[in-house]
């Protein structure tokens, strides 16, 4: 699992039972959201406080108003407002997301070009086995080129052919 420094902003919503309201007592609920924040938090992934805030904070309101109980206080709401990443593992974390998707496309360009020699082989194969297949596909392809109203044509010849020619 990989640790990681965030800040988070909250806010928790609470009333009180008693009337005799110190400075301490919100002091006291604030440092204990602060240390349930950390724990609840602290052991969950950067992926999961993203996802499940929710959970999350249901979770630390629970906790929280267990915790203040015995002070006369009511826990209404607790909401995960903010979590903030520093900027240098932002970057870090952007250029892992863009190598893991740039390996996916290569496994992908991979496995089509395993696909189109499959292909391949079998055509050869094809027009292997039959004689005049290869006479037909030169035929064919020839008027493809002649269509695209191309002003050079290439016609491939056999070595024997051109060798006598290339001596004289």
């Amino acid at each position: 699992m990989l640790k990681v420094t965030c800040k988070y902003r909250r806010t928790r919503y609470f009333w009180y039972h008693l009337l005799t309201i110190s400075n301490t007592l919100s002091n006291s609920t604030k440092l204990l959201a602060m240390t349930i924040l950390r724990n609840v938090l602290g052991m969950r992934s950067l992926s999961e406080i993203l996802t499940e805030r929710d959970t999350l904070a249901l979770s630390m309101q629970t906790i929280l108003d267990e915790g203040t109980q015995p002070w006369g206080v009511k826990v209404e709401r607790v909401e995960i407002k903010e979590v903030r990443i520093p900027t240098q593992l932002q970057r870090v974390m952007a250029a892992e997301a863009e190598a893991s998707r740039e390996a996916r496309a290569k496994v992908i360009a991979a496995e089509g070009e395993l696909k189109a020699s499959r292909a391949l082989k079998e055509a050869a194969d094809v027009i292997n086995s039959s004689p005049g297949a290869l006479q037909l596909r030169f035929l064919q392809t020839l008027k493809d080129i002649s269509a695209e109203k191309n002003s050079t044509i290439i016609f491939p010849l056999p070595v024997e052919l051109i060798t006598p020619l290339m001596r004289r």
